[in-house]
């Protein structure tokens, strides 16, 4: 059964897409700990990247150009880059804007925001 990442690059499912190349996805995160919290994910359905894996190389190399929008659109100190979690089995690299280690806490009290808020985001971060 394909993961919900791959239902989401599929259009099978709806998301706030950010940045998209041949072979990779970024979009936020639904579930975000702050605002602009994106996912980036590889089209091909992967459960787990290896170091020395080409796509390793091509993933971070387009994950450095998405954290790069995100903190030129949204006010934070740097953007964290997390390799974390074992709930969906399709590789995933978080791309979190951060002003202090507590806002990559995964365990903290996440905000809410509308879906019209993520599309705004969404938008200001492609711009």
């Amino acid at each position: 059964m394909a993961s919900i990442f791959t239902r989401i690059i599929n259009g099978e499912i709806p998301s706030y897409k950010v940045a998209e190349d041949e072979n990779f996805l970024a979009f936020l995160d639904i579930n975000p700990l702050e605002k602009g919290h994106t996912l980036v994910v590889p089209k091909k359905e992967i459960d787990y990247i290896r170091p020395g894996r080409r796509n390793l190389q091509g993933m971070i190399v387009f994950a450095k150009r998405v954290a790069k929008k995100i903190q030129a659109k949204i006010a934070c100190k740097r953007v964290a880059v997390v390799v974390f979690g074992l709930e969906v089995p399709h590789a995933h690299i978080h791309l979190i804007p951060m002003e202090n280690e507590y806002d990559v806490d995964f365990r903290k009290v996440k905000p809410k925001f509308t879906p019209e808020e993520f599309e705004e985001t969404a938008r200001m971060i492609r711009e």
